[in-house]
């Protein structure tokens, strides 16, 4: 039996499909050990949304070669498609496949052993792809959570992001297909899903006037689904929350009040720069769509520091903006030029310790605003889905996560790991909750 490990970078649509990957592998007979273990294979799912992550992908490659010089290293997704003609010239990597081509992987391997080829490259053009890729996550799950892609492709080109160009356009998986899938994580014993996507937002805008779906459709019917008792959403673009999306969704007690919106900034002049097709305006209407669907949802959002031509006045502006919302978490990013994007070209780069110190500036206020946020659900009630045991001050816990994915902690007593908490008091410990 040949072993084969895998290494995940990237976002959570990579982790999807790396697990997808691995599953795959196991069908075809492999069994699946440890990045760091002497394998047959090696599978790197790499990423290419920034120059640093070109270059751990890099690095992964090398190290999977040293770990065994003679096993077949095998380079997938989207740093592929940006620099395919680099990697065909690397003597660490001896099988590249393009995104739309990680279904295919074992049956490359299969003709790799058989036929004895030092290399082999699928990569194609995939700005012309328009089927969406048949890949999914069925059987044993490993987690109570699971990822469970519904779209790929993104059609918006905003300024700095490479993604549009290593991911094609908009291609959606269609419902019967994801309505497989579910039932078969909640078979196996899944009770909690999350659709991801490039871009999720654009759900069903591919498909034929007659075949029409949108995200709430989708939704609608993938909570009819039984076993399944928690769906999460995905990064979501602000224009898709309107009234009847998100009253909707507040009707549908399968969904989580858990909403991820992507700002990037909250300066109007630094979103024009950016390619955003939002105002700031509209952004704080959208959030208050939420607020009067739901009594407190948590918001969640990115931010990037630095983006060039970013005066002091625009990064003020963004704070102040970030404060009127209050967000309940914030994932702030410094700029980073990625080459081939037209950010990258633009005059006025933020110098490196300019970008680090208002990086740790909206980092502070992101904690503060997160506890406050979780200081308001003190004294209430609250569901928890119980993920994985710790010992914490000397108890032994499980920790899990509300509807809203604040973490908490939960006294043992006899509980176990995939089963829900309904009804217990709060109160705090430390940075955590505990019951």
């Amino acid at each position: 039996m040949k072993k084969a490990a895998l290494h995940n970078l990237g976002c959570k649509v990579n982790a999807y499909e790396t697990e997808a990957m691995q599953q795959l592998l196991e069908k075809a007979g492999y069994e699946i050990v440890s990045f760091k273990d002497r394998a047959d294979v090696y599978i790197v799912n790499t990423c290419s949304v920034t120059n640093i992550a070109d270059k751990k992908s890099r690095q992964m490659l090398h190290r999977a070669r040293k770990n065994n010089p003679d096993a077949v290293v095998v380079a997938v997704g989207c740093y592929v498609q940006s620099a395919a003609e680099e990697l065909q010239k690397d003597p660490a990597v001896d099988v590249i496949l393009g995104n739309n081509r990680k279904k295919d992987l074992a049956a490359v391997l299969e003709d790799c052993f058989r036929e004895k080829r030092e290399s082999f490259a699928a990569v194609g053009q995939i700005d012309k792809e328009q089927e969406y890729e048949a890949l999914e996550v069925t059987g044993t799950i490993r987690h109570t959570r699971a990822f469970v892609k519904v779209q790929d492709g993104c059609n918006q080109f905003c300024s700095y992001c490479i993604i549009p160009y290593t991911r094609g356009r908009v291609r959606s998986r269609t419902p019967d297909d994801t309505k497989r899938e579910v039932r078969s994580l909640a078979e196996a014993g899944c009770q909690e899903i999350v659709l991801t996507g490039i871009h999720l937002s654009s759900y069903g805008m591919d498909f034929q006037e007659e075949k029409k779906e949108n995200l709430l459709s989708l939704i609608r019917q993938l909570h009819e689904i039984d076993g399944i008792r928690r769906i999460r959403l995905g990064s979501l673009e602000p224009g898709i929350v309107t009234e009847e999306f998100a009253f909707s969704l507040a009707e549908l007690p399968k969904v989580c009040p858990h909403f991820h919106l992507s700002l990037q900034s909250g300066c109007d002049e630094t979103l024009k720069r950016m390619n955003r097709h939002y105002t700031l305006k509209e952004y704080a209407e959208k959030c208050a769509i939420l607020r009067q669907a739901y009594e407190n949802p948590a918001i969640t959002t990115d931010v990037i520091v630095g983006f060039p031509g970013e005066t002091g006045e625009e990064f003020a502006q963004t704070k102040e903006f970030l404060e009127q919302i209050h967000f309940y978490e914030m994932h702030v990013f410094k700029y980073s030029a990625r080459s081939g994007t037209r950010a990258a070209r633009m005059p006025d780069q933020v110098p490196e310790e300019i970008k680090t110190r208002r990086s740790e500036e909206l980092l502070a206020l992101g904690r503060n605003m997160s506890l406050q946020y979780r200081q308001g659900f003190l004294g209430k009630s609250l569901q928890v889905l119980l993920e994985e045991s710790i010992r914490t001050e000397g108890m032994s816990c499980l920790v899990g996560h509300t509807k809203e994915y604040v973490r908490v902690a939960v006294l043992a007593e006899g509980r176990k790991p995939n089963t829900f908490v309904d009804h217990v008091p709060w109160r705090m410990l430390t940075e955590e909750i505990l019951f």
